[in-house]
């Protein structure tokens, strides 16, 4: 049986003597560090798009339910949960890239995080 591998970043303490200075000044090292680590996932996009939508499936599609038996939520709550989930299906089967694919998973996380502080705080 094979095992799942998680590529290393690319930003190990090999790299290190590699930072350039004006990345650092202007902020973009964090950026850049986020860019490496989703081009080093490339090889595991697969992995990555199931786990969307399993995450998905278990703690985003029972938000709408949630918010609008309890909290009396609009409809365009459960608009908005149908449409980023099936949005994260067409870019994962659609052939888009791994930055797309955790970039459409990252906006849905924060979307439904932000949908839940709205409407119960």
């Amino acid at each position: 049986m094979a095992t799942l591998k998680i590529n290393a970043p690319e930003w190990t303490a090999a790299n290190t003597s590699t930072v350039n200075t004006a990345n650092t000044k202007a902020g973009n090292n964090t950026w850049n560090k986020l860019m490496a680590f989703a081009d080093s996932q490339a090889s595991n996009k697969t992995v990555w798009f199931m786990f969307s939508l399993v995450s998905q499936g278990v703690l985003f599609l029972p938000v709408p339910a949630f918010l609008l038996y309890y909290y009396n939520a609009p409809i365009i709550v459960l608009v908005v949960t149908l449409v980023l989930f099936f949005a994260n299906i067409i870019a994962g089967m659609g052939g888009s890239g791994i930055r797309t694919l955790l970039g459409f998973f990252a906006f849905s996380v924060l979307v439904h995080i932000t949908m839940l502080l709205v409407f119960m705080l």
